[in-house]
């Protein structure tokens, strides 16, 4: 059964005023959509909403002719970048604004968690704001009461269940809504990125949670995050969306993978330091990275046992430092730290001030699982009786692949599926 169902609906938003300025343009709209029943003559200009681009027009398209089902029972992750019409597109189907063209059809009550704080009065108690919002989802009195219990125990917020929310951290409103939310029975439950206020273990209560309400009781979910570990965990399928259109959609797996792949910076063998990439200000780094290189071939692409060999030029800034140790560490495309290298002591004493030195690492049988990699460098102090200093920081530069598992044969050794993980370990064993 179809639970979700949008068709052709599109969004489009005013920039400044909420009229068409004129009264005569105003008049005009009105007797060509109330008296002809034709189409709005001020839709048919608009432009694509991309936020990193200066427009022309003062009408924008938050969301365009989105077309999609989701059926009863399903998890869908709505994934894409800050602007692309993820909360637009939740909160049209939660009824909080109307679409400009299309038609919605949702079928069961709709629980909304859109912001924080969305839907309670701040001068009502915790308490009151439970039945208030149960009222509002068409429960009876009764049903409330013996979900009560339940839900302040999920949120964990029973001493100030009696407080006003306006005294409420973000956190605590964030746990009554949600708890709200998924206790009082909605046949639909949408999520949009707020259990990021939230801390590790409501997360983790919530994310069980929906999976508990979609798998056991049969109730659909729309979940948008920007946790991508908590969208391929969550949920079954995903639609990625891209300037208000849909740009992919399929499996969760699948979308997070397009979607993480269409915005990975381009293979580069070679980087030069500039400013932008510095974690570290001027005046603080004593050692700093000038450039960084990986040595390789023109296509990037690196087996699990191929040596990496990185030429790293750095520049000596305070002729009080002595000794340095180099770390160079492995983010996969997820942006998730999975490995690291860290060097000896290195002698920096006959080393001038401002005199550029090179650095060669090479890294053997590093095991990277097929994949695209990012690496951040770390020029430190790390002696065991000081306290660490860290001299310059570079973040995700030098991005490359790991396409196979032999360096020798250029062959798989084995199939190696994304769930076993970034790594694959050499190791012995002895068969006796």
């Amino acid at each position: 059964m179809t639970a979700i169902e949008f068709e052709h609906v599109s969004k489009q938003y005013r920039l400044g005023l909420v009229s068409t300025k004129t009264l005569s343009h105003d008049i005009h709209r009105w007797w060509v959509t109330n008296v002809l029943r034709q189409e709005d003559p001020y839709l048919k200009i608009g432009e694509t909403n991309d936020r990193s681009t200066k427009g022309n027009s003062d009408y924008v398209w938050a969301l365009r002719d989105i077309d999609f089902k989701v059926e009863q029972g399903d998890v869908v992750g709505i994934i894409g970048k800050n602007g692309a019409g993820k909360s637009t597109l939740l909160k049209l189907l939660s009824r909080v604004t109307g679409p400009t063209t299309g038609i919605i059809r949702a079928h069961g009550r709709i629980g909304s968690l859109l912001e924080v704080g969305t839907g309670f009065h701040g001068e009502m108690t915790g308490r009151e704001n439970i039945f208030m919002n149960g009222a509002i989802l068409g429960m009876t009195r009764h049903e409330i009461q013996a979900k009560l219990d339940e839900i302040i125990d999920f949120s964990g917020c029973e001493r100030y269940i009696d407080t006003p929310v306006k005294r409420y951290s973000s956190g605590m409103t964030v746990r009554l809504g949600f708890a709200v939310a998924a206790f009082l029975d909605p046949e639909i439950l949408v999520v949009d990125e707020v259990l990021a206020v939230g801390d590790a273990e409501f997360q983790k209560k919530a994310i069980g949670k929906m999976k508990d309400v979609s798998t056991g009781e049969g109730r659909t979910v729309l979940f948008v995050s920007h946790n991508m570990a908590s969208i391929k965990a969550l949920c079954h399928s995903g639609i990625v969306l891209e300037k208000g259109s849909v740009v992919y959609s399929g499996d969760a797996k699948d979308c997070v993978n397009w979607y993480v792949g269409s915005n990975i910076s381009e293979l580069s063998c070679y980087e030069e330091i500039t400013e932008s990439m510095r974690e570290i200000k001027a005046e603080s780094r004593k050692v700093e990275i000038v450039s960084v290189g990986l040595k390789s071939d023109e296509t990037m692409e690196f087996a699990t046992n191929e040596p990496l060999e990185f030429t790293i030029k750095l520049r000596k800034k305070d002729p009080k430092i002595d000794h340095a140790v180099m770390e160079i560490m492995f983010n996969n495309q997820y942006d998730v730290r999975i490995g690291s290298y860290i060097s000896e002591t290195i002698d920096l004493s006959n080393i001038k001030k401002e005199e550029i030195f090179t650095l060669s690492v090479v890294i053997q049988n590093h095991n990277l699982a097929k994949g695209r990699y990012h690496v951040c460098f770390n020029i430190c102090q790390k002696d065991l009786n000081a306290v660490p200093v860290d001299y310059d920081i570079i973040h995700n530069v030098l991005a490359f692949c790991v396409e196979y598992n032999d360096y020798i044969k250029k062959d798989a050794i084995i199939r190696w599926p994304e769930d076993w993980g970034s790594q694959h370990f050499a190791g012995q064993y002895i068969l006796s």
